[in-house]
């Protein structure tokens, strides 16, 4: 192959960068990897342009790329994780709680926004099925699957691949995949559980609107009516988790003071809803603190995934760091001319 027709190749190849990276980050669990897969993804094809022929599909064939390269870098013994895959849920009590260290960044499973994994020109099945697709519960859960099975999962169920392709991009039988899959959805199940009654878009836009003009106001009350009374509060890289709005709102009232006065930027990450909150930081200036990922049922706010940044939880000595807004694209700092009364900045 010229290196005319290599160029070519992988400019055509450019074009499924955004699929993509939507399959490596499903497969790895993190945003910073899934990068770096699709980097890798795009480099080995270069280099492998001459392998190429013109009678197969372009697609099928950076798709088998994009799985070797998963495979290579999936191969760490710690599974990623949110904190009640780790300990049983946490209690407060008259004492202050032992949050613990904060584990490495690699141990959990990271946020990325939607506008990253999402085509603007979605019809309103695709962003249904993309919403389940990257939930954080079905991320941890495809982390437990065998390689193959996750592999098989994300390209059956969330691609659409047919069993043919699918059998195809990973080199193996048609009954294989068949088998591998039937696996695989039973072992999701088992971990995610059916879905209940979801919100419509109305309800979800209401509850947002509701958390964040609490949360700005700090009104302890009118954030615990949103919750379900068994709503799950997490706040990865620590493994201190809570269930139950009654616990819930003791943190609130207790160590979450640290809270009073922060202010809201909106985006949507991993098929939800969510909030950056910034700190006070001086006169005029808030800074990073955590990024609230809400998950929204019919009947209110069922967990609240908060990423606590490294501005706010220092990664213990020698671990690497956590910068979760950086990650995101999001505002290093905010200024008393970014805010506005009753009106918070959105992202993307």
């Amino acid at each position: 192959m010229s290196a005319a027709a290599a160029a070519d190749l992988l400019e055509q190849a450019h074009e499924y960068r955004g699929e993509l990276l939507g399959y490596c980050y499903r497969f790895l669990g993190s945003s910073a990897e899934a990068e770096d897969a699709v980097q890798e993804t795009l480099t080995r094809a270069w280099d492998k342009a001459s392998t190429f022929r013109r009678e197969s599909a372009l697609r099928t064939w950076l798709y088998r790329i994009a799985v070797r390269v998963c495979l290579d870098m999936s191969r760490a013994p710690q599974r990623r994780a949110l904190p009640m895959d780790l300990v049983g849920p946490g209690r407060l009590g008259a004492s202050p709680p032992d949050l613990g260290e904060p584990l490495p960044a690699d141990r959990w499973v990271w946020p990325m926004r939607d506008s990253r994994l999402l085509p603007p020109e979605a019809d309103p099945a695709e962003v249904v099925a993309y919403r389940d697709s990257v939930r954080l519960a079905f991320l941890v859960a495809l982390q437990h699957l065998p390689a193959r099975q996750r592999a098989v999962l994300i390209l059956r169920d969330v691609l659409a691949f047919s069993a043919t392709e699918t059998a195809q991009t990973l080199e193996i039988s048609v009954d294989a995949v068949t088998s591998a899959l039937a696996r695989a959805r039973s072992a999701i199940r088992g971990r995610v559980g059916e879905p209940g009654p979801a919100a419509d878009d109305l309800v979800v836009r209401e509850t947002v609107d509701r958390y964040v003009a609490a949360f700005e106001a700090y009104d302890v009350d009118a954030l615990v009516r949103l919750l379900t009374s068994d709503a799950d509060f997490t706040m990865p890289p620590l493994t201190f988790w809570l269930r139950g709005s009654e616990q819930i709102e003791r943190w609130w009232r207790g160590p979450g003071e640290v809270c009073r006065g922060s202010r809201i930027v909106r985006t949507r990450l991993n098929g939800c809803p969510a909030v950056a909150a910034y700190h006070p930081a001086g006169p005029g200036r808030w800074d990073p603190f955590a990024v609230h990922v809400l998950e929204i049922s019919a009947a209110g706010i069922t967990a609240i995934t908060h990423f606590l940044d490294a501005v706010a939880v220092p990664p213990a000595s020698g671990a690497s760091p956590w910068p979760v807004f950086a990650a995101l694209d999001l505002p290093a700092s905010l200024g008393q001319l970014e805010i506005f009364p009753g009106e918070q900045r959105p992202v993307s």
